[in-house]
């Protein structure tokens, strides 16, 4: 082998070693970035998923003059709005999802878009006057109302 075939070799090995490693440092720039944005888009989709189940709460209280019960509340908050006439006309349009290829559906409304999809929290004070609620997204620190101040009443923890 002659110097002209041993620096072409070199010169060849040393491209594709090149090419690799700034493939890998692109990757490590890149991905944990795109990590942050997923991160970030998955909470405005849980926050605009519960900004829905307080409209729907809100809609609720207006209509039966209360907000549901604690215990199994949010489950009747789904039947409402399976149940009630207007409701029904008009959940399509009022709990639009984000992505607006998917249809609505009131089942998935009372449950975090956040793998692994748990359920909202909510609890109700009604000792208080007016009565206030509580719903909490049990995977982050975001919740809408409290059951202690009742000017947080449909106020969020985000804004």
């Amino acid at each position: 082998m002659n110097v002209v075939q041993r620096n072409r070799i070199i010169s060849i090995v040393l491209a594709i070693v090149i090419i690799a490693l700034g493939y890998y440092l692109y990757r490590s720039i890149v991905d944990p970035y795109q990590e942050v944005i997923d991160r970030e888009q998955m909470t405005e989709r849980v926050r605009y998923r519960m900004q829905n189940v307080r409209d729907a709460l809100i809609l609720y209280e207006r209509r039966v003059d209360s907000f549901p019960p604690s215990d199994g509340g949010l489950d009747t908050l789904v039947q409402y709005i399976k149940t009630d006439s207007l409701m029904t006309l008009q959940a399509d349009s009022l709990f639009q999802p984000m992505d607006s290829t998917k249809q609505f559906n009131p089942d998935s409304l009372v449950y975090s878009p956040r793998p692994p999809h748990n359920k909202f929290e909510y609890s109700v004070n009604d000792t208080l006057r007016p009565p206030i609620y509580l719903l909490k997204d049990p995977d982050s620190e975001d919740q809408i109302g409290s059951v202690e101040n009742a000017n947080q009443l449909n106020e969020s923890s985000w804004n």
